[in-house]
């Protein structure tokens, strides 16, 4: 007995990446591949609106599942490990066929549109979560904000574990890894975003989790407060550094002070410029150093 054609979904699909790692992703065209699967260009417009769409087929699915997953929840449900629990659905359908989401990673990192089309997916599944925890939120302070910030953690902690499990070609348990790296963000938000602080070893609490740090000794009668010894000076702009076939990433720095330290922290920013003009968006990411903590 012949065996059963696929579904006309899957077979567009299966063309589509078979066209993809022969020819070249640009180079393939929608007539291409419907001429490979043996159907019309009515039927691939019918299933995807573009040709990006047939290399993410199952993300609009894992949306409106994550979506009403997040709808199901009640009061009962803790919000960050609801949303934990959500990225695990996206994570899910990664792993159901590790050859072809290893394939899609390899095609995603060689394609600078397919990029960009990956980044606008991303962003809805971390809208999904901002609107579910901000539904949470109302009322508390800083309610959006902390919704905001969560939904990122999880996208990017997600992402991280997800990314390395990809880059192995698919090796190894990505739910362990998932795991660990949700773990960070309950561990982080999970009791602070529900207003309740970590107990210090004093007993002391912190809002947003952590060791309480101890209360500072008081100075002897007539002494002066000491003086915070000057950091070591860094350099305007560090010296670029380049990984083979990788963007070239340099360092920048300038003064943060604030009263917490005695006015020694500095804001860095790590500067990323594609090795090729066009083949990643330059990027800077933003944080702070505290020389005494």
């Amino acid at each position: 007995m012949p065996a059963a054609k696929p579904p006309i979904r899957d077979a567009l699909v299966a063309a589509a990446f078979r066209l993809f790692l022969e020819r070249g992703y640009e180079q393939t065209t929608v007539d291409d591949i419907v001429a490979l699967a043996g159907v019309g260009r009515r039927s691939f417009f019918r299933y995807f609106p573009s040709k990006e769409d047939v290399v993410f087929p199952d993300h609009e699915r894992c949306l409106a599942e994550m979506t009403a997953f997040l709808a199901a929840g009640g009061p009962e449900h803790e919000p960050v490990r609801r949303v934990c629990d959500a990225a695990r659905l996206v994570l899910r359908m990664y792993a159901e066929n590790p050859a072809f989401s290893v394939q899609r990673y390899r095609l995603t990192r060689q394609v600078p549109g397919l990029r960009a089309y990956e980044l606008s997916v991303v962003w809805r599944y971390e809208r999904a979560l901002a609107e579910y925890l901000r539904a949470r939120f109302t009322g508390r302070p800083d309610g959006t904000l902390r919704a905001d910030v969560i939904a990122a953690a999880v996208v990017a902690a997600h992402n991280n574990a997800l990314r390395s499990w990809l880059r192995s070609d698919g090796k190894g348990d990505p739910g362990a890894a998932v795991d660990h790296a949700l773990g960070y963000v309950q561990m982080t938000f999970g009791r602070s975003a529900a207003g309740v602080g970590v107990a210090g070893p004093a007993g002391g609490r912190r809002r947003g989790g952590g060791r309480a740090p101890p209360p500072p000794h008081p100075p002897p009668p007539g002494s002066s407060p000491p003086t915070p010894p000057a950091p070591p000076a860094p350099p305007a702009l560090s010296a670029p550094t380049r990984r083979p076939g990788g963007p070239t990433t340099w360092w920048s720095w300038s003064p943060a002070g604030t009263p917490r330290c005695g006015g020694w922290c500095r804001n860095w920013r790590r500067h990323s410029v594609a090795p090729e003009p066009g083949t990643d968006p330059p990027t800077t990411i933003v944080g702070t150093e505290c020389l005494y903590e």
